[in-house]
C-alpha cells in the first residue's frame, strides 16, 4: 500500500528526478494531480500559467513513460475571459488525448482585483454553463471508463471508517478512489488486500482478496 500521493505538479515543476523516485519508490502512489486548465495556449498565457499546451504534453508522456500505472488528475476552467469557441475545442480535445482519470472542472468566477476580472471580453454566465456541462459530461466518462478498468484488479486499500452497512468499511484504493469492502475483525488504519468486484459511479465495491488477514500499517 502506498503511503503518499503528489498532487497540484506543475508541469514546470516536475522533472524526470521526481519521476525516478516514484518509479523506484513502492510507497508512493501513483496518483498524480496536474493542473491543465485550458487546452488553449492563447488562454494558459493570458492565466500566466508558464507552460504551454504543448509542454504538457510532453509531461504527460513522460509521467507515462517512467509510470506506465500512473493515473492522472487535473483542473479545467472554462469561460476564462476571451475564451473563444475555439479554444473551448481545444481544451476537449486535449481532455480527450490526456483521458483523466478524475478532473476537477469550474467556471471562471472573477475575482476583484486580478486583471483577468479588468478584461472587456468576459463569457456570458450561459456560455460558461454550456461549456462546462459539455466538459463536465465527457469528464464523467472517461471517470467511469477508468474505474470500471479497476474491475477484478487487486489492490490494498487502507481502511478510513465504517461503512453504511454492518462489517462495511471504507477505504482508500493506491488512485484514491474510495473502495467499500465487508472486512469483519478489520480495524480503521488497516491494510487490507482486496479484489475489485463493482464500479459504482463515485466508489469500488470489493472482496477481501484470497480471505487474507489484515495487514498493520507500519506506521500510525
Amino acid at each position: 500500500m502506498c503511503s503518499s500521493d503528489l498532487v497540484t505538479s506543475y508541469p514546470r515543476d516536475f522533472g524526470d528526478d521526481v519521476l525516478q523516485v516514484m518509479r523506484a519508490s513502492p510507497r508512493i502512489c501513483r496518483y498524480l494531480h496536474a493542473p491543465a486548465q485550458s487546452g488553449s495556449d492563447a488562454v494558459l498565457a493570458r492565466m500566466n500559467r508558464g507552460y504551454t499546451v504543448g509542454e504538457y504534453e510532453e509531461f504527460v508522456g513522460r509521467v507515462f513513460a517512467a509510470l506506465p500505472d500512473a493515473t492522472l488528475a487535473g483542473d479545467i476552467i472554462v469561460g476564462f475571459p476571451g475564451e473563444t469557441d475555439a479554444d473551448f475545442e481545444q481544451t476537449m480535445a486535449l481532455v480527450r488525448e490526456v483521458g483523466f482519470a478524475q478532473t476537477f472542472s469550474f467556471k471562471y468566477s472573477p475575482r476583484p482585483g486580478t486583471p483577468a476580472s479588468a478584461e472587456r471580453k468576459q463569457v456570458p454566465e450561459d456560455v460558461k454553463a454550456k461549456r462546462l456541462e459539455e466538459l463536465q459530461a465527457l469528464l464523467l466518462t472517461q471517470m467511469a471508463a477508468f474505474y470500471q478498468s479497476c474491475v477484478g484488479k487487486t489492490f490494498d486499500i487502507l481502511l478510513e471508517k465504517p461503512g453504511r452497512y454492518e462489517g462495511q468499511l471504507i477505504g482508500r484504493s493506491p488512485y484514491l478512489q474510495s473502495v467499500n469492502v465487508t472486512a469483519l475483525g478489520a480495524r480503521i488504519g488497516d491494510i487490507v488486500r482486496v479484489r475489485i468486484i463493482e464500479a459504482r459511479p463515485n466508489s469500488l465495491m470489493s472482496e477481501l482478496a484470497d480471505s487474507a488477514e489484515p495487514a498493520q500499517m507500519a506506521i500510525r
